[in-house]
């Protein structure tokens, strides 16, 4: 059985972050991917594997989406490195011009790696790093090629094994949330400033519907909804309420996502951006829902169920609801 490759992302933050702010970078990710973790001072990685069949985008295009949103909600800038693993791809962060993206495509690595210094290798210090100057070993290229007898001669087995797997540019270490999700969120930005109450209507909609088919595909429910809405100055106002009962139906959803819309009293607004975020998560086995003998609800969620299908296996833009259409 083949393994499955990897897509790791690491963003370096050009910003200096609050401890508040760190958790609205780390709720705007998990918008993306729920593997997000935060590597101290100014940087973040994620694990983009389950998340590029959602987006149907390559790899190198979620991680635009997500310095897109970086830069639009919160004005932050960022430089990113993508490759297999987690070393990689912070070394190709480091090497990344400010605002660019360097990708360490599958079977580059070795290429990538061989003409970089062996201080470029995360661990490396000073000591170790003069060590391996004195016998003409400079470059992690050198370290990969060289005998394992004789490296192990130079630093001992343990450190010798750590760093030829890493010159050879292998990293097991999976991406590690440092809780489980507690929430889905997801987000919208529009093309431009909107003023247009319709476009708000729309935009809130498609976040519910898409909120929904996450929490079934992970099959969970939601007890409480989120609306934040995002303005053109980066201020922002946000509204919650709690379900009536626990639920992944798209219909309650968006009923709930639009009244808290209508709640704010939007009339003027140049609203940037909108964001759903639900929590209160449970398994949708464990959900109790009221019994309906209403024949149109059984036929909706039968319909809705025959979407999830067909999003399944054509992709997540095969059905839409019809409101939603172009």
């Amino acid at each position: 059985m083949t393994t499955r490759r990897r897509h790791i992302a690491h963003l370096h933050l050009h910003a200096s972050l609050t401890e508040a702010q760190w958790a609205d970078i780390i709720e705007l990710m998990s918008g993306i991917t729920p593997h997000v973790q935060t590597v101290p001072p100014n940087a973040v990685q994620l694990d983009l594997t389950s998340a590029l069949r959602y987006f149907g985008l390559s790899p190198y295009d979620v991680v635009q989406l997500a310095k897109l949103r970086l830069k639009a909600l919160y004005g932050i800038d960022s430089s990113a490195g993508l490759a297999d693993n987690r070393m990689l791809a912070a070394m190709a962060a480091d090497a990344a011009a400010p605002g660019d993206t360097t990708w360490i495509r599958d079977g580059q690595a070795a290429t990538w790696l061989s003409p970089r210094p062996v201080t470029a290798l995360p661990g490396i210090g000073r000591a170790t790093a003069e060590t391996l100057s004195r016998y003409g070993l400079h470059t992690i290229g050198q370290i990969a090629d060289i005998p394992a007898a004789t490296l192990q001669r130079l630093l001992g087995v343990g450190s010798a094994r750590l760093l030829a797997e890493r010159a050879r540019g292998h990293d097991p270490r999976p991406v590690s949330p440092s809780e489980p999700a507690a929430h889905l969120a997801a987000d919208l930005m529009l093309e431009r400033d909107c003023l247009d109450p319709a476009q708000h209507h729309r935009a809130v909609l498609a976040l519910a519907d898409r909120i929904g088919q996450r929490l079934r595909g992970e099959s969970q429910t939601a007890g409480r909804l989120t609306l934040t809405v995002r303005y053109a100055d980066h201020s922002s106002t946000t509204r919650t309420r709690a379900l009536s009962e626990p639920t992944n139906h798209s219909p309650t959803l968006a009923a709930t996502a639009l009244s808290l819309l209508t709640s704010l009293g939007l009339q003027r607004a140049r609203v940037r951006a909108f964001a759903i975020r639900a929590d209160r998560l449970g398994p949708t086995k464990s959900a109790h829902r009221q019994l309906s003998l209403d024949p149109g609800d059984t036929r909706a969620r039968a319909a809705e169920a025959a979407a999830d299908r067909a999003r399944r296996r054509f992709g997540p833009e095969a059905l839409r609801p019809a409101t939603l259409a172009d």
